[in-house]
C-alpha cells in the first residue's frame, strides 16, 4: 500500500525531516516489485530508508516514493557458515544471530545502527572492518527486475558503492567464521564500551557528519582542532563530545544541521586545506556549498 505525506522525521535517528510525497512498507520481494513498478509506472524516484541513521532529510518533503523493508526483508538468519539478511534487517539482529551460531567476523557492525542494505549503499565499517570484507553477495532489485551481485559489481570502496538512485539491496549474504561466541560476546562488548566512551551514544544524531580524509587526523580530531566542539546553530550542536557528530539539541532542523556542516567545511578548508566530504546521506532538496562558503 502506497502513502501520502509520511513524515520522515519519525524515521531519522536525527529526528528531522519533512513528509515522504510517497512511502511504501514492502515486506517481500514481490511488494518490492510492485512497488517499484508503480514508481516507474508514475516516473516517480525512490529511495529506500533503513534505521534512519546515517541519513538528512529535506525539511519541506521530499518528492520520491521513500521504501522501508519490512517482514520477510528484514529477517536474518544462518546457513552454515553464511549469515543470510533481508535488506531491511537491523545489523543488532545479524549479529545476535550470528553470535548464536558460534560465528565471527561481524562484530565491528555493533558500532553501526543500521541495516544490511544500508550497509551495502554506503560500505559501513567501524573499528578496522567494513562490508566490503564480509559481503558474498547482494541482491539488488530495480524496475527491471532483480539481480545477484558481487563485491566487485556492488563497487564497494571507503562509505561508498556503486548503487544507483532507485536500486534497491532486497538481501544480503555475508561470509562468516566459526568463533566461540564467549569470544565474540568480550569483543562486542569492548567495542561498545570504547564507543559509548567516545560517541553521543546517548543523543540523537544521524551517526558520523565526514568521512576521514587522507590526513594526519580523522574528521573528528580536525573538526575539534578548529574549535567546534559545542558549537550550535539552531536546535543543531556539534557533539562536545566527538566533533565529527552533530547532535538533536532540541527542536533541530535539518537546514540547522546542514548549516552546520557548511560551517565545518570552510573552518577546515581555511585551517587545514582539507575539504571534507559528508558521509550522511541527504534527502531531497539538500545541497552543501562549496568547502570555502557557508550557508546564509
Amino acid at each position: 500500500m502506497i502513502e501520502q505525506g509520511f513524515s520522515l522525521a519519525r524515521l531519522t535517528t536525527l529526528g528531522t525531516g519533512g513528509p515522504a510525497h510517497y512511502f511504501a512498507r514492502p515486506s517481500s520481494l514481490d511488494d518490492l516489485a510492485r512497488a517499484l513498478e508503480w514508481a516507474a509506472q508514475r516516473d516517480v524516484e525512490v529511495a529506500t530508508i533503513g534505521l534512519g541513521s546515517n541519513l538528512l532529510a529535506a525539511d519541506g518533503g521530499v518528492d520520491l516514493l521513500v521504501l522501508r523493508l519490512e517482514g520477510a526483508l528484514a529477517l536474518a538468519e544462518v546457513q552454515g557458515e553464511r549469515l543470510v539478511a533481508g535488506g531491511g534487517a537491523a545489523n543488532a539482529v545479524c549479529l545476535h544471530r550470528a553470535r548464536a551460531a558460534g560465528l565471527g567476523r561481524f562484530e565491528f557492525a555493533c558500532a553501526i545502527p543500521g541495516t544490511a542494505g544500508g550497509g551495502v549503499r554506503m560500505n559501513a565499517g567501524a573499528y578496522g572492518g567494513d562490508w566490503a570484507g564480509i559481503v558474498l553477495r547482494a541482491l539488488v532489485v530495480d524496475a527491471g527486475g532483480a539481480r545477484w551481485r558481487s563485491p566487485g559489481e556492488l563497487g564497494l570502496a571507503y562509505r561508498t558503492s556503486a548503487l544507483r538512485p532507485g536500486e534497491v539491496v532486497a538481501k544480503v549474504e555475508y561470509a562468516l567464521e566459526p568463533r566461540p561466541p564467549a569470544e565474540i560476546r568480550a569483543r562486542v562488548a569492548a567495542l561498545q564500551a570504547e564507543r559509548k566512551a567516545t560517541q553521543p551514544t546517548n543523543r540523537r544524531t544521524f551517526g558520523s557528519v565526514f568521512k576521514n580524509p587522507e590526513h594526519e587526523f580523522g574528521a573528528g580530531r580536525m573538526l575539534e582542532a578548529c574549535g567546534l566542539k559545542g558549537h550550535r546553530l539552531g536546535g543543531a550542536r556539534i557533539s562536545p563530545r566527538h566533533a565529527n557528530f552533530i547532535e538533536n539539541a532540541g527542536g533541530a532542523t535539518s537546514a540547522d544541521a546542514l548549516a552546520l556542516m557548511s560551517e565545518a567545511r570552510r573552518r577546515a578548508l581555511e585551517q587545514f586545506g582539507v575539504v571534507l566530504e559528508h558521509e550522511v546521506a541527504l534527502l531531497g532538496e539538500l545541497e552543501l556549498p562549496p568547502a570555502g562558503e557557508t550557508l546564509r
